[in-house]
């Protein structure tokens, strides 16, 4: 049972990143409570703090219209079950382009997600999702 679980929760985070990529937001918005929290840090410091999937998908949207392209690759996912709820680290590496200026820049970010899950009508989803953006690399892109 903590295997398939463990499964399930991988799955869970990995549908977040393609949908993300795919700039679904609507459906990625579904992998979260409705009283979902989302936090973001970056240095350190706190950059957003959103809570619930309305506030989450119109901030979600914004940014993404201003993204030409994402390209995500999930790695390692460690989680802790307990029950109806679980927690979990797992890392990531994401590409975002943008255009400045009439150029594409491309920005590398390396982030941990401490994730809090909670199995809710049959299913697991988000409770909690906590964005540690440790390094921060942006560069002119050669298309």
């Amino acid at each position: 049972m903590k295997l398939r679980t463990k499964e399930t929760l991988r799955e869970l985070v990995d549908a977040y990143a393609l949908l993300g990529d795919e700039k679904k937001i609507s459906e990625q918005m579904s992998l979260f409570t409705p009283d979902a929290v989302y936090t973001v840090y970056m240095n350190g410091i706190v950059v957003a703090d959103i809570k619930g999937t309305d506030n989450l998908q119109k901030e979600f949207n914004g940014h993404a219209s201003a993204v030409k392209t994402y390209f995500t690759l999930n790695g390692q996912h460690n989680v802790k079950i307990s029950g109806d709820s679980a927690t979990g680290t797992s890392f990531s590496t994401i590409k975002m382009i943008r255009e400045h200026e009439g150029k594409d820049i491309i920005t590398d970010y390396s982030v941990r997600y401490d994730d809090t899950y909670i199995f809710l009508n049959n299913k697991w989803l988000i409770a909690q999702r906590i964005g540690h953006f440790i390094i921060v690399e942006a560069r002119p892109i050669n298309n």
